[in-house]
C-alpha cells in the first residue's frame, strides 16, 4: 500500500502536525507513506518539500497572492479565508509517485489550486481540520450556516451580495468535488455532523477518525523535576493556555480567559497561582490579569511536554475548534483540561472525570472548573489520571493509524 499524504506543511500548525504525526504512525505500521509539502520544516527524509530561504519566500508570496482577492474584499480584515486560485505542481508530484491513496490535510495558503482535486486519479481521503473543505472560503464558519446551502452574503467578508466571492468559491468547489471519490474524516464528531449538514459533503461517506498522538513522548513524568528544568515554582499552581496566536486569535477565546482568570485573582488565587502562555505572544498585548504572567513564546516539543507536566491544569477557552492538539497534548501529559462544551472538546473530555466542559461562554463556569481541579490535590491527580488513561485508549498513533489502514483498504478492494 502507498500512501501520498498532501499538506502545506509538515510540522508548522496544529493540523500539519496532526497530519505529520499520522504520516509517522503509518510507516511504523509498515505502511510507505509520503508527504508532499509546500514548505518543510522538519528534517525528515520521507517528507518532500521546499527547505530553502528562497522556497519559503515563494510560498509567503504564493499564500499573499493567493489572499488577494480576500483583503480586497475584506477590506485588509486579515487572510484567514483562502480563494485556493494559485496554480501548483500536486497533479505531477502525484504522477511521479502513483499512490494506491491520495490523503488530503490541510490545503490552503497557496498550496493547492481547487479545480486540482478533480484531476487525481486516485481514492481521495480528506481529514477535516478546519471547515474549508465544505465553506465558500473561511476556515471556521463562526454563527454562519451558509455553508449548509450555496453561500454568498458572507458575513467574513462583510458582504450583502448574494453572489461574491465567497459564492464564486462554492461554485468552484462544487464543480471539482462533484463525481470525484472522496471519502471524508472528520477528527471530531461536531466536525464529522457540520459536513454531513453542508451542501457540498452531505452525500459524501463520513468517517469519524480522531488524530493521533506519541503517548511515548507526550507522558507523565515528575512536575518537580519539569518545574526546575524550566525555572518555574514549585509552590503555586500553575495554569497552561497556549495557541500558535494565544492573544491574537479571537477563535482561541483569549477574551473569555482573562476575565476568568481576573475572576481566580479576586477569590484569592492573585499570590497562589501563575498563569503560562505559550506561542507566537507580544508582550505589549498581555493585559493585568490579577496574577503573574508567563510568556514562554514558540516552543519545542520537548518543552511543550515539560510545559504539559509542570501544569497543573490546562485552559482551552476556544469559541470554536475541532480536536486541538493542544488538549490532545497535556491530557496526554496527565494534566487535566478546562474547556468550554463546543466543538469536539466533549469527544475527549469528561466532564467532571478527566477535565471541565464549562458553559459557552460563561467566564464564571470556565473559572469555576479551574478551581475544581486545582483546589484539590488528589482530585486533579485523579482527574489527571483519567486523562492519560483516555489518550491512552483511543488516540495512541499506532491506533489512529491502524483505523486509517483499515479504511485505506476498504477503499482499495
Amino acid at each position: 500500500m502507498k500512501v501520498l499524504h498532501l499538506s502545506t506543511n509538515d510540522i508548522f500548525g496544529g493540523a500539519a502536525r496532526a497530519a505529520f504525526r499520522l504520516h509517522h504512525g503509518l510507516l511504523e505500521s509498515g505502511v510507505d507513506s509520503r508527504m508532499f509539502v509546500q514548505t518543510k520544516y522538519s528534517g525528515d527524509s520521507s517528507v518532500i518539500g521546499s527547505t530553502t530561504q528562497t522556497g519559503r519566500l515563494t510560498a509567503k508570496l504564493k499564500y499573499l497572492v493567493d489572499s488577494m482577492p480576500a483583503i480586497i474584499s475584506r477590506c485588509s480584515r486579515g487572510v484567514t479565508f483562502s480563494p485556493a486560485v494559485f496554480p501548483d505542481r500536486v497533479t505531477k508530484y502525484a504522477a511521479t509517485i502513483a499512490p494506491d491513496i491520495i490523503h488530503l490535510h490541510w490545503i490552503a495558503g497557496g498550496f493547492m489550486r481547487i479545480e486540482t482535486l478533480s484531476q487525481l486519479s486516485r481514492p481521495i481521503v480528506w481529514t477535516l481540520h478546519d471547515m474549508w473543505p465544505f465553506t465558500g472560503g473561511c476556515h471556521y464558519s463562526g454563527e454562519c450556516s451558509r455553508y449548509t446551502g450555496s453561500c454568498g452574503c458572507c458575513p467574513e467578508l462583510r458582504s450583502t451580495i448574494e453572489n461574491d466571492l465567497s459564492r464564486r468559491i462554492w461554485q468552484r468547489k462544487a464543480k471539482a468535488w462533484r463525481g470525484a471519490p472522496i471519502t471524508v474524516i472528520a477528527p471530531s464528531s461536531w466536525m464529522g455532523g457540520c459536513a454531513a449538514a453542508s451542501s457540498l459533503f452531505s452525500e459524501t461517506d463520513i468517517k469519524i477518525i480522531p488524530n493521533g498522538i506519541d503517548t511515548t513522548l507526550f507522558q507523565p513524568s515528575d512536575r518537580s523535576i519539569a518545574r526546575k528544568t524550566l525555572g518555574l515554582p514549585l509552590d503555586r499552581r500553575l495554569i497552561l493556555f497556549g495557541a500558535m496566536s494565544p492573544t491574537g486569535d479571537p477563535r482561541k477565546g483569549f477574551q473569555h480567559l482573562l476575565p476568568a482568570i481576573k475572576d481566580l485573582a479576586n477569590n484569592g488565587w492573585g499570590e497562589r497561582a501563575e498563569l503560562l502562555m505559550y506561542g507566537e505572544i507580544s508582550s505589549e498585548k498581555i493585559p493585568d490579569f490579577g496574577m503573574k504572567v508567563r510568556s514562554m513564546g514558540q516552543v519545542s516539543d520537548d518543552t511543550l511536554v515539560c510545559l504539559n507536566i509542570a501544569a497543573d491544569v490546562m485552559v482551552a477557552p476556544s469559541i470554536q475548534d475541532n480536536l486541538p492538539n493542544t488538549v490532545m497534548e497535556s491530557m496526554s501529559c496527565g494534566t487535566p483540561v478546562v474547556a468550554f462544551k463546543i466543538g469536539g472538546m466533549p469527544d475527549m473530555i469528561d466532564h467532571g472525570e478527566s477535565g471541565w466542559l464549562a458553559c459557552p461562554f460563561d467566564h464564571k463556569d470556565l473559572a469555576q472548573g479551574i478551581v475544581h481541579v486545582i483546589d484539590n490535590v488528589s482530585r486533579r491527580e485523579e482527574m489527571g489520571r483519567h486523562a492519560r488513561e483516555k489518550i491512552v485508549r483511543e488516540y495512541t498513533d499506532n491506533i489512529v493509524a491502524r483505523r486509517h489502514i483499515d479504511l485505506y483498504e476498504e477503499l482499495m478492494e
